[in-house]
């Protein structure tokens, strides 16, 4: 005879959580979706610690750099202020007026880096061919100079001079990796980087390459997409389904509903993630030179465990097979693996995006309402085992009830 499932606390208190994780991750992903560490800055937003103000400003097409300058035309020159973020935190930014041509050779540059005591410094370059880099005097006078770091973001101020009676000028902006005895090392050759160059008016009005769009360049734009997926997927969604597993199958009304819940969480994730690491080659291959083999490794080992993960599925055995206690070691094992690596990984991949503070207090906000949340199961799911127990022990001994389909909180 069947026995309709027990309603009650139980059934009320699955329902909520249920709920709770059923929309938990896409309320995430909108909160991520809409980071100021996705959605560049317009140069008409930035402030400056210093209270400097220009009369223009540029949203440069490339690179997610930002110019703001003042032009003097009494003594022919401009005061400005680039602001750009580097590759990583001790890499170096760079903007430079080209008088004799369009491109990097002859560029009179100003590249500002970290020193070796943390403070910035500016150094001026005068380069006059792509094989020379010389730190030295520019062609160009150059005064009150200074730079700042925060945020991911490095600031170059300074005053030039311009030659007399231009309307417009050349000028060349890039960003770099790393800096080696005071002497940039070089930046990558990709797109972004080739085509970080345009026609700057002088009066404000700008025309040719360089436009007043605030775009961020394509490449930014797939490490945010491959940032988003990752951490919605290995970093909330798969902890989030461990969840699941772990506490909700404790209330018998939740049976088999929290099964499906728990695969639909991963299979997600898995998904998710596959895209997350197809973006993550794409971006390997278009960046020669340029290796994070930690970042890179922890993912492979990812999509290797939780590719093993899924296809475990099909071979699982059924509860009252001899080998089913091996299966759940290694399925809890390999499971606990992909949540140690995808959450360490997330937070490898936002050192190396180097976005705002608000980016990395955004995920790790979101990984202390899953940890809040398992706390408060963990004690919960204890609490009605123990009861059961007790409730148990006062019965007579059936031969089934006594010590047969006892409810554990530490099974997945």
């Amino acid at each position: 005879m069947a026995v309709a499932p027990r309603q009650g606390k139980n059934s009320s208190v699955f329902s909520a959580m249920a709920v709770v994780f059923r929309f938990f991750p896409m309320w995430v992903t909108a909160v991520l979706l809409t980071s100021p560490a996705v959605h560049s800055l317009t140069c008409t937003s930035q402030k400056f610690t210093n209270n400097k103000l220009y009369s223009d400003c540029l949203d440069l097409p490339t690179l997610s750099s930002y110019l703001h300058w003042t032009y003097d035309s009494s003594n022919s020159s401009i005061s400005f202020a680039f602001v750009a973020s580097p590759p990583k935190s001790d890499g170096w930014v760079s903007w430079a007026i080209n008088p004799t041509g369009a491109g990097m050779a002859g560029a009179q540059s100003l590249i500002a880096f970290k020193q070796s005591d943390g403070s910035m410094a500016v150094k001026t370059f005068n380069i006059q061919s792509y094989s020379s880099l010389v730190e030295g005097e520019l062609s160009l006078e150059v005064w009150d100079t200074s730079a700042e770091y925060s945020n991911g973001a490095m600031r170059i101020f300074a005053k030039m001079k311009v030659p007399e009676k231009a309307s417009s000028v050349n000028h060349v902006w890039q960003v770099g990796p790393s800096v080696t005895a005071g002497r940039p090392d070089r930046h990558e050759f990709q797109a972004p980087n080739l085509n970080a160059k345009g026609t700057l008016s002088l009066t404000g009005s700008q025309t040719g390459t360089t436009t007043t769009t605030s775009a961020v360049d394509s490449r930014t734009k797939k490490k945010n997409i491959h940032g988003i997926l990752n951490a919605v997927s290995w970093g909330i969604l798969f902890p989030a389904g461990v969840i699941i597993a772990r506490y909700l199958r404790t209330f018998e009304s939740a049976d088999p509903a929290w099964f499906y819940l728990h695969a639909f969480c991963q299979t997600s994730s898995y998904a998710v993630g596959v895209a997350g690491w197809a973006t993550g080659i794409k971006l390997g291959s278009e960046s020669k030179g340029v290796q994070w083999t930690g970042h890179r490794n922890i993912g492979i080992a990812l999509f290797a465990l939780a590719t093993i993960q899924i296809f475990a599925l099909f071979l699982r055995p059924k509860k009252d097979h001899k080998y089913r206690f091996y299966w759940n070691i290694y399925h809890h094992g390999v499971g606990y693996a992909i949540i140690v690596l995808g959450i360490l990984n997330v937070f490898k991949g936002i050192d190396i995006l180097n976005p705002e503070k608000k980016w990395k207090s955004a995920y790790i906000i979101a990984i202390a309402v899953l940890g809040g949340i398992a706390l408060l199961l963990e004690a919960i799911t204890w609490v009605v085992v123990l009861r059961k127990k007790a409730s148990r022990s006062t019965k007579p001994y059936d031969g089934y009830n006594n010590g047969q389909g006892t409810q554990r909180p530490l099974a997945i």
